[in-house]
């Protein structure tokens, strides 16, 4: 199954791989300039740009290095904050050039796609790429988070868990308790384990994935598909097409953020948190942002220069923020750096597009 993030175009046909020269491409210097902890105006980069599209799944910044996971254009590629991009494709190692994600840790770069889970150890310059032969269930991967040496890929196929830094999976489905094998997000806290899943609601494990229990509309979330997963502390946050669910008390009990509390769209395609603003990107939407803790969202749109109101994924590094859009390609928008901020290499980090079946 496809990801809300690139799902809807992908419907009918996939788009063509890239096949081709990696390139850069020069353009204006990203010089972020603190305007307000509300984004209030966005610059996009484009394809122009050296984007390998503007059909964008996901972003992860790691130093100066930022890396965007698109759909029909590989990964690209900058190192000089998002001025300008390097992309890399199917002729670099990629097992596809549709990409739902992209984690990295350290040199390592970890690269969902239509047909395996990619890995490059020299820091995105070649991939390796690891399919149903090495123990994934599914060649299709949807996200992948990474936990020191052990690599958890979501797939439509479970959740598969290498614990040799991605050379060989098990995999975990239905008969170990997830809700459903149409894994959606996951992401780690401490020794705990939340997977996202398209229609089995939220799969939670307490001892590294060996087994699982579900929290579903029984528990209150208004859906049992779910897009995104966000962990800080012992609050959940969890994306679903119907809206926002909050839980304080570790995933027991969710509250509903909608559209009635400032939400662009029910349609939540993400969630990041920096301190104490939430950042949550939604299908149509545009981007909310709340800085009391996600009771009230204030939403930016186009009219504020995002590339496009479909926003898949968000994520804020140091004093900037990135939103991936579909269409519209890479927005970066200034904020001020939050005391404690949350970086991707930190457990409460949405990893890849958002998911519904």
């Amino acid at each position: 199954m496809k990801s809300r993030s690139v799902r809807r175009p992908l419907v009918a046909v996939i788009l063509a791989l890239v096949l081709g020269v990696t390139s850069s491409f020069a353009s204006s210097a990203w010089s972020p300039s603190i305007v307000g902890a509300l984004a209030d105006t966005f610059t996009t980069r484009t394809t122009a740009d050296g984007l390998g599209s503007n059909f964008v799944s996901g972003v992860f910044v790691s130093g100066s290095t930022v890396y965007v996971a698109t759909w029909g254009g590989g990964l690209s590629i900058s190192t000089d904050g998002g001025a300008s991009f390097a992309t890399r494709t199917t002729a670099d190692g990629l097992g596809d050039d549709n990409l739902y994600g992209v984690f990295v840790s350290g040199s390592n770069v970890y690269a969902a796609t239509y047909a395996g889970l990619s890995i490059s150890t020299d820091g995105g310059a070649s991939f390796t790429n690891r399919t149903t032969a090495d123990g994934l269930g599914s060649d299709v991967v949807i996200a992948v988070f990474v936990s020191g040496s052990t690599v958890y890929a979501g797939t439509d196929g479970g959740l598969s868990i290498s614990t040799d830094g991605g050379a060989s999976f098990s995999n975990r489905t239905t008969a170990d308790g997830l809700g459903s094998d149409g894994v959606t997000a996951v992401v780690i806290s401490g020794s705990t384990v939340y997977v996202g899943t398209a229609g089995g609601g939220l799969s939670i494990s307490t001892n590294g994935g060996a087994s699982f229990s579900n929290r579903t509309t029984a528990d209150g979330l208004g859906t049992d598909s779910v897009t995104a997963v966000v962990v800080s502390g012992s609050t959940v946050y969890v994306g679903t097409s119907v809206g926002l669910r909050i839980s304080t008390d570790g995933g027991a009990t969710f509250t509903t953020r909608t559209t009635a509390d400032g939400l662009g769209s029910n349609d939540v395609s993400g969630v990041f948190v920096s301190g104490s603003t939430l950042y949550v990107p939604t299908w149509s939407g545009g981007l909310g942002i709340s800085t009391d803790g996600g009771a009230t969202f204030t939403t930016r749109t186009t009219a504020d220069g995002l590339g496009s109101n479909d926003v898949n994924s968000v994520l804020v590094a140091g004093s900037t923020l990135y939103a991936s859009t579909w269409g519209g390609g890479l927005s970066l928008a200034a904020v001020p750096p939050a005391d404690e901020p949350l970086t991707p290499d930190e457990p409460a980090t949405p990893v890849g597009p958002a998911y519904t079946g």
